[in-house]
């Protein structure tokens, strides 16, 4: 039976009903939560969030003023953004071959005297062990395979070590902005969900060579990274705030609060409040907020001196997060350059990068080529002599009895 779409509607109903009357609850304690936040003196607010092992909480780390707007600087007058994106289908069972196909798409936008624009979308096949799975060196029957979430974790890792090459690849003259979609921090590799291999694999040798290289070149040329997250959920600068007026104990804050609730006042004014809130209306369009330092468990115990920072900046139709590496963070040059080249292509891009538009249209494997790439495998196989099957389950889809 298919979906009763009348009885979704009625429920549907019933959740715009429950927003409504909700919302000036929720906007008293939104405006009750920044005017205490501004009342939060700069050293009370590093002190209050250095990091914490028994901290109940993600909350960031205050490196300057708690809160505050930072305007934009004037971006250069010929400059270049290199932005690259990935899509990728997974292994799939039901396939007669052990494969994942990783598509990988970029651009090249120069603006200023010599406009130009340069466009590449580049598919790469793992079928071989050596890209299946993760192996441990000091004991090769240690494995992992390369799918699911973890595909997902080391196509981002690709889809940086490709942006550093165009990067390498630019015109050394022309200030430039390597950006890409989504966040810097592999918060997939927190926690134990992997063996320390696969993290060693992925974050020690892959992740931070790419981001090495990236610094060591902004150090000869005018380059700055920047990682852009559109309508973030994150509520690390809330849990910020939250820490300088709690007045709970650690131990009794970690059994009443959670990431987004508390049941002790005042902390409870921050409950269902998300950064972007706060943010929305603290800054006016085209500034930023002041810097944080992530308190992930990734960032901090295995990026070293990439450790990422972020802020929120405010493109004009939406407060978006921006994530860059601690060498970034602590030049006010390439931060400011950053901040200006971001603004200009959200306003280029109707509100979100261009450049990261531009990646994903390059990048994006649709549902048709989805099909067809598992046709192709089957055939492929046949060409060469060798059996395609299909598991019955997927012949049952494509030809239904009813």
């Amino acid at each position: 039976m298919a979906l009763d779409l009348g009885e979704t509607v009625i429920q549907l109903d019933q959740l715009a009903q429950h927003l409504g009357n909700t919302r000036a609850d929720r906007t008293g304690r939104l405006e009750a939560f920044l005017a205490a936040a501004s009342r939060v003196t700069t050293a009370t607010a590093k002190e209050k969030t250095g990091y914490e092992p028994g901290r109940p909480f993600l909350a960031a780390q205050v490196t300057g003023a708690l809160v505050g707007a930072y305007s934009p600087t004037a971006p250069p007058p010929d400059w270049c953004v290199a932005s690259v994106d990935g899509s990728h289908i997974d292994v799939d069972r039901h396939l007669p071959v052990s494969c994942y196909l990783v598509n990988l798409g970029g651009c090249l936008l120069t603006y200023g005297s010599q406009p130009d624009a340069q466009f590449f979308s580049r598919p790469y096949l793992a079928a071989d062990p050596g890209g299946l799975y993760l192996t441990n060196p000091d004991n090769p029957t240690q494995e992992e395979a390369v799918t699911g979430a973890l595909l997902g974790l080391v196509r981002t890792v690709q889809e940086l070590e490709r942006l550093v090459q165009m990067v390498e690849e630019c015109p050394p003259e022309l200030p430039t902005l390597a950006l890409i979609d989504g966040s810097l921090v592999l918060w997939g590799l927190s926690g134990q969900a992997y063996r320390p291999f696969v993290r060693e694999a992925i974050i020690g040798n892959r992740l931070l060579t790419a981001l090495g290289r990236l610094r060591d070149l902004s150090q000869r040329r005018v380059v700055t990274l920047a990682a852009y997250v559109s309508l973030p959920r994150s509520t690390e600068v809330v849990n910020a705030v939250r820490c300088c007026f709690c007045t709970q104990d650690t131990m009794r804050c970690r059994d009443a609060c959670s990431n987004r609730r508390s049941i002790h006042e005042p902390c409870d004014m921050a409950n269902d409040i998300l950064d972007r809130d706060m943010f929305q209306s603290l800054l006016p369009p085209g500034f930023r907020s002041p810097l944080y330092l992530t308190n992930s468990s990734v960032s901090r115990e295995y990026y070293g001196e990439h450790q990422v920072y972020f802020y929120y900046i405010h493109g004009e139709t939406e407060i978006g997060r921006v994530e860059v590496p601690k060498w970034v963070a602590e030049d006010e040059n390439l931060l400011a350059l950053g901040h200006s080249l971001i603004l200009d292509q959200c306003k280029r891009g109707q509100g979100y990068p261009v450049a990261i538009s531009e990646a994903h249209e390059q990048a994006v494997i649709r549902t048709g080529d989805r099909q067809i790439f598992k046709d192709m495998v089957s055939r492929t196989l046949e060409q060469r002599g060798l059996t395609a099957y299909t598991s019955e389950k997927e012949r049952s889809k494509r030809t239904p009895w009813v």
